[in-house]
């Protein structure tokens, strides 16, 4: 499986405007730039706002995937994730997940979410700290 994205990019980096695209058009010329991405002064997304979109949501599924082979459904699992920027360098992706998942114990919960962030397919792609702070509803 390989999924595909398109960056265009326009003018100097400060002064410059992008967009981003998907294959899916989910993304589809999604506006960003300096602005958007280290002062926060104008409408548009940023790498780093992908990133953590990717890594909550890539955590979540494989959350499902570890519960149900520990024979757990979950009725719902919320995740959120904030990816983290400090002089050019990405240094950290905090992944905060509630859950409501009949039937398990806290102790299983804890070992099955543990396991899923270290597993999930993004987390073993970034090269930062990953942290996450796990509830049981």
């Amino acid at each position: 499986m390989t999924s595909n994205a398109t960056a265009v990019w326009h003018g100097s980096g400060k002064e410059g405007k992008g967009t981003l695209s998907t294959k899916s058009n989910v993304l589809n010329n999604a506006h960003y730039s300096f602005k958007t991405r280290f002062e926060g002064s104008e409408p548009g997304t940023t790498p780093e706002e992908l990133m953590a979109a990717a890594h909550a949501g890539c955590f979540s599924m494989k959350l499902s995937f570890v519960l149900g082979a520990a024979g757990f459904t979950p009725d719902e699992i919320e995740t959120g994730c904030a990816v983290t920027i400090a002089d050019g360098v990405i240094t950290k992706s905090e992944l905060t997940m509630k859950a409501k998942v009949p039937g398990i114990t806290p102790e299983k919960f804890q070992e099955c979410a543990a396991e899923a962030k270290a597993n999930c397919p993004v987390s073993k792609a970034y090269n930062c700290e990953i942290t996450l702070d796990a509830t049981l509803l």
